[in-house]
């Protein structure tokens, strides 16, 4: 497959499945994601851009939104069917169409999403896009390396460890960050990778 060269960073990309939708986050996305940020500071203990409280989330949805129009990054908010409710966020970046290759990230969930299968059919939705809209031929993954539940999360969706990059960035608490990092390659997606995930989500 070749890769779509003609991806457009401002057209609205819409995935969906019975579970999920992921749609453009936008500026008055702000309304639908404060709540997790003044109740849920937490969920971005890990995380490189805090969303926490209602400066940090504007900051959080401004700089994503603002990459988007720079053509790096494509950020999604995340819309849980079963829930009938927005339940957080993610998105492609570092985005290397020459190459045919992008990273997934930024993924956040609100307390109540976390260990429902939410995440296996978001993921699976954006897999599916880059490899096979896209042409990628590697997606890449990265978590601290003290984020265990994150790292469990990528490998049960098929991601392989590559190994750890040290000292990539600051935590929260001031501390340096080392980062695991994860892929899927097209051939294993093809092969296996597609196939095993959809097993997990029942299709």
């Amino acid at each position: 497959m070749r890769t779509n060269t003609s991806f457009g960073f401002t057209e609205k990309i819409i995935l969906e499945d019975e579970r999920a939708i992921l749609r453009p986050l936008e500026y008055t996305d702000f309304e639908n994601l404060i709540h997790f940020s003044l109740t849920e500071p937490e969920l971005w203990q890990y995380s490189l851009v805090r969303a926490a409280g209602e400066k940090g989330l504007r900051n959080y949805i401004n700089i994503a939104v603002e990459a988007r129009e720079a053509k790096q990054e494509y950020p999604f908010i995340v819309f849980d069917k079963l829930q009938n409710s927005y339940a957080g966020s993610t998105r492609f970046y570092d985005i290397q169409l020459v190459n045919k290759c992008l990273q997934i990230g930024y993924t956040w969930y609100g307390r109540q999403f976390q260990g429902t299968g939410l995440n296996k059919h978001c993921k699976f939705l954006l897999l599916e896009y880059a490899f096979e809209k896209m042409g990628m031929e590697r997606i890449e993954f990265r978590a601290d390396i003290q984020n265990e539940r994150s790292i469990a999360a990528m490998k049960s969706v098929g991601c392989k460890a590559e190994g750890i990059l040290r000292s990539t960035g600051l935590r929260p608490d001031g501390q340096r960050r080392d980062s695991m990092v994860l892929s899927i390659l097209r051939d294993e997606w093809e092969n296996s990778v597609k196939e095993e995930l959809q097993k997990k989500l029942g299709q």
